[in-house]
């Protein structure tokens, strides 16, 4: 989801809520405590020089069970955000402490925001000769070692 697609919904909403993956509602005192834009500069498995970037937001709760989080105090939060650091119109990634900082995607499902799961993979999988797709195979079709072998009255068992 972009910036500007966040930024769309929240004039509409009366309650600003997130969901985990699982469906579990991020604590109501919830504090986002950055906006930002990362920027990431690496060298793939295969040697491929790549430039990703994303808006970042970090989600924390804590003790104080008083703090609300209105759509319209982020809405204005995202707008100093831009303003003053110049945020580009980018994919938005949610940082969400569990067991260990999460990384997170984010959906909206007409209500809420949703973090979505993310997840690693190769970038190079033609460099690094993994196959797009486990090859399948239709073991009726398959060649038998020696002409008759395993056939009935063959004597092979």
């Amino acid at each position: 989801m972009k910036l500007s697609e966040i930024k769309s919904q929240l004039p509409n909403l009366g309650q600003l809520t997130f969901l985990l993956p699982d469906g579990t509602s991020v604590p109501a005192h919830f504090h986002i405590t950055e906006v930002g834009q990362v920027q990431k500069k690496f060298i793939d498995c295969g040697g491929t020089v790549r430039d990703e970037k994303s808006i970042n937001f970090q989600l924390w709760e804590d003790g104080d069970y008083d703090h609300r989080l209105g759509a319209k105090k982020l809405l204005d939060i995202i707008e100093l955000s831009e303003r003053v650091l110049g945020l580009e119109d980018l994919e938005v990634e949610v940082e969400y402490q569990g067991d260990t900082i999460g990384k997170y995607g984010l959906d909206f499902n007409g209500e809420a925001f949703v973090l979505t799961k993310k997840m690693t993979d190769c970038l190079a999988k033609d460099k690094c000769e993994i196959p797009a797709e486990k090859p399948k195979l239709r073991l009726s079709s398959m060649q038998t070692a020696s002409a008759g072998c395993c056939t009935p009255n063959s004597g092979c068992c």
